[in-house]
């Protein structure tokens, strides 16, 4: 309706029992909303908010119209640009993955990744890697994020709850022990018990891998490039003024090559071979699966 909102009398359907039934056809349409794309269009063309309604066609008399108000359609922009930054996020995230592969790394073999919650970064790698990549939710930032959800005084008891959950090294019983602290979250925190189901699964990854304990912790939160980070961040604490884009990639190369000086082998590197023998048997049970799918489809 030319970027404005209007009623619309949502068609219902009732089983013979008497419920409601939901339509997917109502679903799929309620779910898209071109008003945002024609929003941030205006928007980007130089359109006000407030003169937002003033630059649609005019509509006839017997519609009530909705959503043109200054707030709603600042809303709608945001909505697009927050989208549009997703999609660039992606695209950029595809590029860093492509370069590894080009520099040797395998797409066709499994392969653990130990990530944030970065959702960009996480549809990059499992649309590159597909089946194949085993995708870990680092533990740290997941408690992080939870923490960031509730009251201070509540922090350290529900940090502790999820340490003694990872430290099981029984992904059944972990699984179990954070649903448990999600339920007793959910009522007076519900953001926190989100946060904590979100990725719940990502977060036992490692723990299902039978590794032992030394290379689980390791394996288990991003730390090791956290201490890269942080290295390159002390190093550039140094700089009082930064003077273009070129002295940024030099500082950032100089705390880079302190902190090589500072690496050192990982505890638990002789437990490696079981990594990789964890890797392989993934690797062989996806291809059982693809075999059953093709001898389902000839028959």
């Amino acid at each position: 309706m030319g970027g404005r909102r209007v009623k619309v009398e949502r068609p219902r359907a009732r089983s013979v029992d008497g419920h409601e039934l939901s339509l997917p056809s109502w679903q799929a349409w309620s779910a898209r909303d071109p008003l945002d794309e024609r929003a941030f269009e205006q928007m980007v063309l130089g359109v006000s908010t407030r003169r937002y309604a003033r630059s649609l066609e005019a509509l006839p008399n017997e519609f009530e119209v909705h959503g043109v108000g200054k707030s709603a359609v600042n809303e709608r922009f945001v909505v697009g640009t927050q989208r549009r930054l997703s999609e660039l996020m992606r695209r950029a995230c595809k590029a860093l993955l492509a370069d590894l592969i080009e520099r040797g790394l395998d797409p066709n073999r499994a392969i653990l990744v130990v990530i944030d919650g970065a959702k960009a970064l996480h549809k990059a790698i499992s649309e590159t890697f597909g089946a194949r990549v085993l995708i870990h939710r680092c533990h740290a930032h997941k408690k992080r994020n939870v923490a960031d959800a509730l009251p201070e005084r509540m922090r350290a008891s529900v940090h502790t709850a999820m340490n003694q959950a990872y430290a099981t090294r029984d992904p059944k019983r972990a699984r179990r022990l954070l649903e448990n602290l999600a339920r007793r979250l959910e009522s007076a925190h519900p953001g926190a018990a989100a946060s904590l189901r979100e990725g719940l699964e990502e977060t036992l990854t490692v723990m299902r891998l039978n590794l032992p304990d030394s290379l689980e912790r390791v394996l288990s939160s991003t730390n090791l490039i956290e201490n890269l980070f942080s290295r390159v961040r002390d190093t550039a604490r140094r700089v009082k003024r930064w003077q273009g884009g070129t002295m940024i990639l030099r500082w950032t190369a100089a705390g880079v090559l302190e902190a090589e000086r500072h690496f050192r082998k990982i505890a638990g590197f002789r437990a490696l071979p079981k990594l990789v023998a964890a890797l392989r048997a993934h690797d062989a049970a996806i291809d059982r699966a693809r075999q059953v799918e093709i001898g389902k489809r000839a028959a």
